[in-house]
């Protein structure tokens, strides 16, 4: 994953690796899919939600990134040379990683209560530890992990269980969910702390996501946004404007005629929630600027000094 604002690092919006005609890769690749998840999905994307390319998957295609991108800059020359990394990039890159919250939303769209979701948390921690270890391996130093976020401040994840949803906190939020966020994310800051032992030549760092998302919805209006479980992109109108079966971005019959579920919303840039799952560029940017001054960071390093060892 890239940070959320990349042009304020003076860097482009990362190519998608699997997005190979066209594209520049000189600055580094984006691995993430939509709906990834840490460990492999049981069953098509169709099916379960989730994408086939967990975060194993991911490791392998970066493996196979650095051989392909190689040969092709060591042999061939011409444009490549512009648009593929140098062999010393991927030592010194920032490997960013948020990645999680699919893996609890599964357990639960899959009607497990919040004990069942938490009790397979540890497998994803060894699952998550290995391909920290693959990449650092493979020659990566220089970690920037998040933490999953408030699970029960999403729309649908409040539609989709309303018995898991309920009771909510003052912001509106599930506390059941948000318990089951916070357990992952104990376990998680645990993880980053071993593999600092572990990885002795590496820099890991722990970013508090959760905390400035939390503070975006339970501040919402006094930071200038409407209700934060409104749905800007959306349809069926309701208490959040949210539909489960008609998402942004597909088709409704409306008096005969086909109907794309566009943006809904008058003002984007004063709403949380995009589509209910994701949130707007505008909610986005105030996240990404909670955390870049490495004020929510274990240890409290900006995101420019990330890629530094021996940070304290």
């Amino acid at each position: 994953m890239a940070p959320s604002r990349p042009q304020s690092l003076g860097i482009r919006y990362l190519s998608a690796y699997l997005d190979s005609v066209g594209s520049n890769f000189s600055q580094g690749a984006n691995f993430a899919t939509a709906a990834a998840s840490i460990r492999p999905a049981n069953g098509s994307i169709s099916v379960s939600g989730i994408s086939p390319i967990s975060l194993d998957v991911q490791t392998s295609e970066f493996e196979q990134f650095i051989n392909r991108s190689q040969f092709v800059y060591n042999n061939t020359g011409g444009i490549y040379r512009k648009i593929l990394p140098k062999a010393e990039y991927f030592s010194k890159a920032l490997y960013t990683l948020d990645i999680g919250q699919n893996d609890l939303t599964m357990g639960f769209f899959t009607n497990m209560s919040t004990e069942q979701v938490e009790a397979y948390v540890p497998d994803l921690m060894e699952r998550f530890s290995a391909a920290i270890q693959s990449v650092y391996k493979l020659g990566g130093r220089y970690f920037w992990v998040h933490n999953t976020a408030p699970l029960g401040c999403l729309t649908y994840a409040v539609v989709l269980r309303p018995d898991i949803a309920t009771p909510r906190d003052d912001a509106g939020c599930s506390l059941a969910y948000n318990a089951a966020a916070r357990f992952f994310n104990a376990r998680l800051r645990e993880t980053v702390a071993h593999l600092r032992a572990a990885l002795p030549d590496a820099a890991v760092t722990y970013v508090d996501v959760y905390s400035a998302k939390y503070r975006l919805i339970s501040q919402a209006k006094q930071l200038g946004f409407v209700d934060p479980l409104l749905v800007c992109c959306g349809y069926g109108g309701g208490e959040y404007n949210f539909d489960r079966d008609i998402r942004c971005g597909r088709r409704v019959e409306v008096n005969g005629t086909s109907v794309l579920v566009g943006k809904s919303c008058e003002d984007p840039s004063r709403s949380v929630s995009w589509d209910g799952v994701h949130f707007t560029e505008a909610a986005n940017k105030f996240v990404f600027d909670q955390i870049v001054d490495g004020k929510l960071s274990d240890p409290p390093v900006p995101l420019r000094q990330a890629c530094r060892r021996g940070r304290g």
